[in-house]
């Protein structure tokens, strides 16, 4: 039997047994405590300036700089798409879109210091975002669990024309800043 699970992501405090039996592959886990000591399975939650949507330092990205309201636990920003990223002529392209909808969730989470890591990204296209004009991205937290914070962004055009919304669950690290598998 081929193997299909190289690699799951266990929270750290658990060990994965891989055991084919028969023709079926059988999973357990069982707790094996903390891994501190471990750098191998930990990855910190730095910025070196170098991400493509809000780094300083890299020379191919969009250097946006996003406004956060830590008590509405909200950020937004104004952007305008050069063609350089557009997908049909005149329109952004949707990766661009799921990107900067990505971003301000992330950016949020990782303002506001909730150690997380995103988990999902569900994108809902309603409109082409056109390029060469202003676009209003927003996001804002919707929950905040002991392991799971939840968020939603949008962009719209600046009458107020929502062309794109998403939502996402980032998987709390826990207070070190670390991820591990």
């Amino acid at each position: 039997m081929p193997n299909l699970f190289r690699h799951l992501i266990i929270p750290r405090t658990y060990e994965t047994l891989k055991q084919v039996q028969g023709d079926k592959l059988v999973i357990t886990t069982q707790s094996r405590g903390e891994r501190e000591d471990d750098e191998e399975h930990r990855m910190k939650f730095v910025s070196d300036g170098g991400c493509f949507v809000c780094g300083e330092k890299n020379p191919h990205g969009l250097k946006i700089k996003f406004q956060v309201d830590r008590q509405k636990q909200t950020i937004h920003t104004t952007f305008t798409v050069e063609p350089i990223y557009q997908g049909w002529d005149g329109v952004v392209h949707g990766g661009i879109v799921c990107t900067l909808l990505d971003e301000a969730m992330a950016n949020l989470v990782y303002e506001l210091g909730l150690n997380a890591i995103a988990a999902s990204l569900e994108v809902r296209f309603k409109k082409p975002a056109p390029t060469l004009q202003p676009l209003r991205i927003d996001g804002e937290i919707t929950e905040v669990h002991k392991k799971l914070v939840k968020a939603k962004a949008s962009v719209a055009r600046e009458d107020g024309a929502v062309l794109a919304t998403a939502t996402a669950s980032f998987v709390r690290q826990g207070l070190e800043g670390t991820y591990s598998d």
